[in-house]
């Protein structure tokens, strides 16, 4: 080949080379889409934005002899990660006692809030009045400490019966429990990941009417799928009854201590008497039909319970029934077991934090896609 043939091949060889990138671009779209790195939990988060924003509450006049002098408290608290290109359905991620749950792993690897950005769902982290970065209290508050760590321990179902020691011993967990079994360190962070959480008749009435200004504001969005877990699952029912739009898409309530039922109704349970006190922090709570019906109205509910818990446990029952009910009067409710429906065993008290998180998301990936709950907010190419 002479000189002049050279740099004439030379000069196509270089004009082909941005068509090249490009399919070399659309091989690996076309990879991605066919199957190849589709791991939701691999991809990258882009957000447009990230905030907070306190809502609802009061402004208290403290002393009447100074009316011009107020205190803000009561409110909710919302951090947000909103995507680049989000979906229409917001997730709320809600616990009673601690938004840290939703954020790591036991291990501290991904929680639920990093894994569904992933999947370009808005997430906003909710703490309710009096709990965590909403704790300006209207009232008077007492904190008595108290030796609760290894209560955790059963509470949260990570083994049959509390630890002998401060540390459980690997076998003091479940023998498959989704937990670092093997680490003290993971143990201390668990227990320590969280907030009193106030369980009275009266706070769940508080937290309520707040959530509901929140939901019906519209700042949530109008697409909302509540993400519960444990005393915010019974919270989050309570919530929809007291809204007036809706907005409140869904609700997902994973192993919920607590459950709303219609007044009237001959299969209701009876209410829990101590309306305000601490024997009705757990329900059940009875609600006139009418805003009983509110919860017929979600796109869907599912009530989620790891392979540890007994279909004679009380609350489980009252999740079937609370279903029932839903859907006696025109709902889509359901109850899921991680063992016995999805093959998952060992699963704690918290299941999205659970060494298998993955497999628990998953399984909220074909909730949402079966109940339309997936869709982008803006059509994608």
């Amino acid at each position: 080949m002479n000189d002049r043939n050279a740099r004439s091949r030379l000069r196509e060889m270089r004009s082909y080379r941005p068509l090249v990138a490009l399919m070399l671009v659309a091989a690996s779209s076309t990879g991605a889409l066919a199957g190849k790195k589709t791991d939701p939990n691999s991809q990258p988060i882009v957000l447009d934005e990230s905030g907070g924003f306190q809502i609802g509450g009061q402004h208290l006049v403290v002393n009447p002899s100074t009316p011009n002098r107020t205190l803000s408290c009561d409110h909710g608290y919302v951090e947000y990660f909103l995507p680049h290109n989000p979906r229409s359905t917001s997730l709320v991620m809600w616990h009673s006692s601690s938004t840290q749950v939703w954020q790591n792993r036991w291990d501290g690897g991904p929680g639920y809030k990093d894994m569904f950005l992933r999947r370009q769902y808005p997430v906003y982290l909710w703490d309710g009045p009096r709990v965590g970065r909403a704790n300006w209290s209207c009232e008077s508050i007492t904190y008595t400490p108290s030796a609760r760590d290894q209560g955790n321990f059963t509470a949260w179902n990570f083994g049959p019966t509390i630890p002998a020691g401060q540390v459980p011993t690997k076998s003091e967990f479940w023998p498959d429990a989704q937990f670092p079994k093997n680490s003290e360190n993971d143990w201390w962070a668990a227990t320590s990941a969280r907030y009193d959480e106030f369980d009275t008749g009266a706070n769940i009435q508080l937290q309520t009417d707040a959530a509901a200004v929140a939901a019906d504001s519209g700042k949530l969005g109008k697409n909302i799928v509540y993400l519960t877990n444990s005393a915010g699952g019974l919270r989050a029912m309570v919530t929809q009854t007291k809204t007036s739009k809706n907005n409140i898409k869904g609700i997902v309530t994973y192993e919920s201590i607590g459950y709303v039922f219609p007044e009237g109704d001959p299969e209701s349970p009876p209410a829990c008497a101590d309306t305000n006190g601490p024997g009705c922090a757990f329900g059940p709570i009875l609600v006139p039909l009418k805003q009983f019906k509110r919860l017929a109205k979600v796109a869907a509910i599912q009530f989620v319970w790891g392979d540890h818990r007994a279909e004679t446990f009380s609350f489980v029952q009252q999740s079937r029934l609370a279903a029932k009910l839903i859907n006696k009067y025109g709902g889509n409710a359901s109850v899921l077991k991680l063992g016995d429906d999805a093959g998952l065993k060992g699963s704690t008290h918290i299941p999205f934090a659970d060494m298998d998180n993955d497999k628990v998301a998953a399984l909220l990936d074909k909730f949402l896609k079966k109940n339309r709950l997936d869709g982008y907010a803006k059509p994608t190419n």
